[in-house]
């Protein structure tokens, strides 16, 4: 296998568990009493501390390095409740008020987010591709949320707050750790920002009776902690040094094609033909973000959320 197709089938395959895990997580807040704040502790946890301990594995003085600086113990704590706490309860909110697919999809409007942030942040007015992505976001959303009627909504206003603040969570990821991964390594912030999140959330697993499950559910957690977290960003990480960052993300897309194959297929969810194109049209906007450099508003600022 050449090595542009190992990263091919790592991107995929990465974006491709973290779809069924939102699957997943719909599975289990429709038939069993897990809730959204035990199933993000378990998540960050055990996550976070498996990676923690594979950077530390790798190669200690990551972590040395990172523990130096006390600017970078409070950029870490900000990106661990801002972004990685802020992103997992968000989006698995946004499933239980609403579905995977529907949740994956909305996130996906985080490029839209950031062109706004750049704009004001650079006093700049956004150039055409931004603009034609944001009235494509926008457009998207309209028919996804209404079903093309005006006046009418196919989401609960509590799922469209959920599903919107996903975007915002998942945009505050892409933004908020640019500095701690321009000094040092990906693996090191990411798993303990994970760990400090989960830790943050140990209240709920002390306080509240943990869930009686069936055997099947428990395997539902696992995958959603293992395969839809630990693996899935691990492999996305692998196939950036065998594939560009621009291939990676727009081979991020099976995530919510993924979710919404598994949430219609297996779990029943029903998607009108107005809110598959409302889908896609939000999807599209992801595509044009990720065009090549000089056509990109982001530069550096991309990094992939991992929820």
């Amino acid at each position: 296998m050449s090595k542009q197709a190992r990263g091919i089938w790592l991107a995929a395959g990465g974006a491709a568990l973290w779809g069924a895990s939102g699957a997943a997580a719909q599975y289990l807040f429709e038939q069993t009493p897990v809730t959204t704040a035990w199933l993000v502790a378990v998540r960050l946890l055990v996550a976070g501390g498996i990676l923690t301990a594979v950077s530390w594995h790798r190669n200690p003085l990551h972590l040395r390095e990172l523990a130096r600086y006390r600017w970078a113990w409070w950029h870490l704590l900000g990106y661990s409740v801002l972004g990685t706490l802020f992103s997992q309860l968000a989006y698995f909110l946004a499933v239980k008020a609403s579905n995977a697919a529907t949740a994956t999809v909305l996130q996906y409007l985080q490029p839209v987010l950031i062109i706004i942030w750049v704009a004001l942040a650079s006093r700049k007015w956004p150039r055409r591709i931004d603009n034609f992505s944001v009235l494509l976001a926008l457009l998207g959303t309209f028919l996804l949320i209404t079903d093309g009627h005006p006046g009418s909504l196919t989401l609960t206003p509590l799922a469209l707050f959920w599903g919107l603040l996903c975007a915002v969570a998942a945009a505050l990821c892409t933004l908020l750790p640019v500095r701690l991964l321009k000094h040092f390594d990906t693996l090191a912030v990411s798993g303990l920002a994970m760990l400090v999140g989960g830790i943050l959330m140990l209240p709920e697993l002390f306080l509240t009776p943990w869930p009686h499950l069936t055997w099947f559910a428990w395997l539902m957690v696992a995958y959603v902690v293992i395969f839809g977290t630990l693996l899935a960003y691990t492999m996305v990480l692998a196939s950036l040094n065998y594939i560009s960052p621009t291939a990676t993300g727009i081979l991020g897309a099976f995530e919510p094609l993924l979710a919404t194959v598994m949430a219609v297929g297996l779990l029943g969810t029903r998607l009108t033909p107005a809110m598959v194109v409302g889908s896609l049209l939000i999807l599209a906007t992801t595509f044009l973000q990720a065009l090549p450099v000089d056509l990109n508003p982001f530069g550096r600022l991309r990094a992939k959320h991992h929820h």
